[in-house]
């Protein structure tokens, strides 16, 4: 299995990133160039539950949609799933993906925190490379809770 991950530094406490990032209702409204909607079709969101992702028109040439079991939650730092259906299952099966927030130490850093993507994944159809546009797509939109944020 590959790995890949990457991180952004944020400029709000990662309390604040994990609440954004657990609401669908907020999660949609973040940057819908890049998601468009996320909604709990099956549980809460503990693990167990299936979240749906509707991909923006920005990725849609590369993911329409995602449907993503929740498999692990430490509750206001990190929540892993499995993609079990959509566009990345045919490309990477398994494909994992785990998004986690971090608070950064220190007394000029109380107001930010380390937002980071981490993919584990196996290549199952010919000719797919590495899931580098879904890092690029999953940076960029976690950039975007800094300037969400102010609005909300």
């Amino acid at each position: 299995m590959e790995t890949m991950k990457g991180e952004v530094v944020l400029n709000i406490p990662s309390e604040k990133a994990w609440e954004m990032y657990r609401n669908n209702e907020i999660l949609s409204k973040i940057n819908p160039d890049l998601l468009s909607a996320a909604e709990y079709i099956q549980g809460d969101g503990a693990p167990g539950s299936l979240r749906l992702f509707k991909l923006g028109p920005a990725i849609r040439n590369y993911v329409n949609e995602s449907v993503e079991k929740i498999e692990k939650v430490e509750t206001g730092r990190s929540v892993t799933y499995e993609v079990i259906g959509g566009d990345l299952k045919e490309m990477y099966d398994p494909y994992r993906v785990t998004f986690s927030f971090i608070p950064i130490e220190g007394n000029n850093n109380v107001n930010k925190c380390i937002a980071e993507w981490k993919a584990e994944f196996k290549v199952s159809a010919p000719a797919t490379p590495p899931p580098e546009k879904a890092k690029d797509a999953a940076l960029r939109f976690l950039k975007s809770f800094d300037n969400f944020q102010q609005s909300y």
